[in-house]
């Protein structure tokens, strides 16, 4: 059997998953699993041991959909499922198990605040997808795998910090998914331990301003490290305090705590933290609840829609910090 798994993007999504290619690989080992995303996300998929090729979306979409059809694939497990898989699934013309996106009932959530989606977390679902296969969840959680180039030396960290640091994850892919600076600067302030925070380029020049709070055990690494190795360095922590993004589902598979915090978005979309059935007791979610405005998008914005912010700006920042430091 050869099976094409679709999921375009993004970081978090794309981990969320490697249950179902974990399990597919290991209850049916005869399976080839290929798996297509974006180029853009190549590192996430290419050092995965169950996964046999990867195929990745770049421009020439005519040209993967000839390559693709040479592979003769039994069946798509469409992951993603939007209007560019629609297009992969047409133009391979094979029986597909096609992910429900539950758009309605997320758009009944964020409009009217009427929650009819299922109580069940985005892995479960997709897992769905391969039941007909006979394929269960194994409990096992999510994968990660960090190749050996991408494991942060000892000495590329501060010596301050070599002994044990809490992480903190700075980025979002959108601002309502994030504390404010003085948030952030705030909780750094009330940490009595080492630091490092953990982004992307984009959020090198406010991980200046927050480390400027205590540079000493401030480490800001944003910037500095690639996606493998930030993981790497999420890996080390002792806990990690982080949005609804990316490494965050990282965190999870690395089995680490993790507290996350949540703005406009909330975890009944079924994107929360993801254990399996070992989940770590010190992990916590914070969120302001009972606010008739939340959440506002599956997604995000820019700018809180209603100007004041308050699924953030009310957040209980000594909380935040005494849960990052109990024992």
């Amino acid at each position: 059997m050869k099976v094409l798994i679709i999921r375009f993007s993004s970081i978090g999504d794309i981990v969320l998953t490697t249950p179902v290619v974990r399990c597919l690989k290991q209850q049916a080992p005869t399976t080839q699993i290929h798996y297509l995303t974006k180029a853009s996300f190549k590192t996430i998929v290419e050092n995965n041991p169950y996964i046999d090729r990867c195929h990745y979306l770049e421009e020439d979409f005519d040209g993967l959909m000839e390559s693709l059809g040479k592979e003769r694939f039994d069946y798509i497990i469409d992951l993603h499922h939007n209007l560019r898989t629609l297009r992969v699934r047409r133009a391979l013309k094979v029986k597909a198990f096609v992910f429900p996106k539950l758009n309605f009932r997320k758009w009944l959530l964020t409009v009217f605040k009427i929650n009819i989606l299922p109580h069940l977390h985005i892995v479960d679902r997709y897992m769905e997808t391969v039941k007909s296969f006979g394929i269960t969840n194994d409990g096992k959680g999510l994968d990660y795998f960090i190749p050996d180039k991408d494991k942060v030396p000892l000495e590329d960290i501060p010596f301050s910090h070599r002994a044990g640091y809490i992480g903190i994850v700075i980025g979002a892919a959108l601002n309502t998914k994030k504390l404010p600076l003085h948030k952030f600067q705030e909780l750094c302030a009330e940490i009595e331990h080492p630091i490092i925070l953990l982004g992307g380029p984009e959020d090198k020049a406010q991980g200046d301003l927050i480390a400027a709070v205590d540079p000493i055990k401030i480490y800001n690494s944003c910037g500095k490290f690639n996606l493998n190795e930030s993981a790497f360095l999420v890996k080390g922590a002792k806990r990690i305090i982080t949005h609804d993004t990316g490494l965050m589902h990282i965190a999870a598979a690395f089995h680490k705590p993790i507290l996350s915090v949540w703005g406009n978005t909330v975890p009944a979309f079924g994107m929360g933290t993801y254990y399996g059935s070992k989940a770590p007791q010190e992990s916590q979610q914070f969120e302001v609840l009972h606010l008739g405005c939340r959440p506002c998008s599956k997604i995000g914005y820019n700018k809180c829609p209603r100007k004041h912010f308050k699924c953030m700006e009310w957040q209980n920042i000594s909380a935040i910090a005494e849960a990052a430091q109990a024992r």
